[in-house]
């Protein structure tokens, strides 16, 4: 005669749930599966771990003869599941992963680039191989013809100052997409980039055959961002004397850039977004964390509300 079973069902840190077997311990793991799918209302793929009493640890479950009455089974989610996030997960899980997500809203960045979403243009960290942007039309049969003699006879390419200004000031928009204050070996990559995609441009006498370019793109860099100071670019505009006190000046050298890990330092708000928009956000977020089954809405109003936290 059959006799039935009760299971301790570990879901998650801090959910659990009791499982009760009627007729008895089913006779394979695919069966325990859907019993606790249909009891526990979990979905999606996962495996169960069951504990081990001669080692006291959970182990991956086989077989269902490991299993005894009153043990304990581990539920375990792949990561592509923990991804998907299915719905039985996610209406045990979704409400803590989110405050826990909240607590950390400091160090979370925005993951895309729609302004209507994100707070900032810039939210990517500095490349490990700086890819050239595209110049200008009239630029690139230039450099296509240039780097042609150069395959053919080696004659190096000398721009005339209008086009390496031009050069220089799109090099410049692709860089402030990742930093606005690059380092100098940052230069050096972006300088050595350059020459690899367009060899015709290497320096003659020069070591490294970027080093004229790397100072001309600082020069540039400084150019540029004072053009975006101008425009009202927050990221910039606190560190412009001008617009400070005179108690509160400091020297040029004391600039508030971006600390390692950090992408922005200073964000502008989203368009359309003021100051108390944005605190209005940020209490729904709140709110919305303690709710299930609405991952994307929360990750939304992060997003959203990034710059104004």
């Amino acid at each position: 005669m059959a006799t039935s079973a009760v299971l301790c069902i570990i879901l998650g840190e801090n959910d659990s749930a009791k499982v009760t077997l009627p007729l008895r311990i089913p006779s394979s793991v695919e069966e325990l599966q859907s019993e606790i799918k249909r009891q526990c209302e979990v979905f999606g793929d996962f495996k169960l771990q069951y504990k081990d009493l001669d080692f006291d640890e959970f182990r991956n479950l086989t077989s269902t003869s490991d299993i005894q009455n009153k043990g304990k089974i581990k539920v375990i989610y792949p990561p592509s599941a923990l991804s998907t996030s299915s719905p039985g997960f996610s209406a045990r899980t979704s409400s803590q992963d989110e405050i826990n997500s909240i607590s950390s809203v400091d160090t979370d960045l925005p993951s895309s680039s729609d302004s209507s979403s994100t707070s900032s243009l810039r939210s990517a960290p500095w490349p490990n191989a700086f890819p050239v942007p595209e110049f200008v039309y009239n630029i690139v049969i230039q450099l296509q013809r240039a780097n042609s003699d150069f395959q053919s006879n080696g004659t190096l390419f000398s721009p005339n100052p209008r086009m390496k200004s031009d050069i220089l000031e799109t090099l410049a928009s692709q860089i402030v997409k990742y930093k606005a204050y690059p380092s100098s070996a940052e230069f050096d990559s972006v300088a050595e980039a350059l020459v690899k995609k367009h060899p015709c441009l290497r320096e003659q006498g020069s070591v490294t055959g970027f080093y004229g370019w790397k100072i001309s793109l600082k020069f540039k860099m400084g150019n540029y961002r004072t053009k975006l100071r101008n425009i009202g670019c927050s990221e910039l505009t606190v560190n412009s004397l001008k617009r400070q006190q005179d108690d509160q000046r400091t020297s040029r050298n004391q600039v508030k850039k971006p600390k390692r890990a950090e992408v922005n330092y200073y964000p502008d708000y989203p368009t359309g977004q003021t100051k108390q928009s944005l605190e209005e956000e940020r209490l729904a977020l709140l709110s919305e964390a303690h709710k299930n089954n609405n991952q994307q809405v929360v990750k939304d109003k992060m997003e959203r509300t990034f710059a104004y936290r």
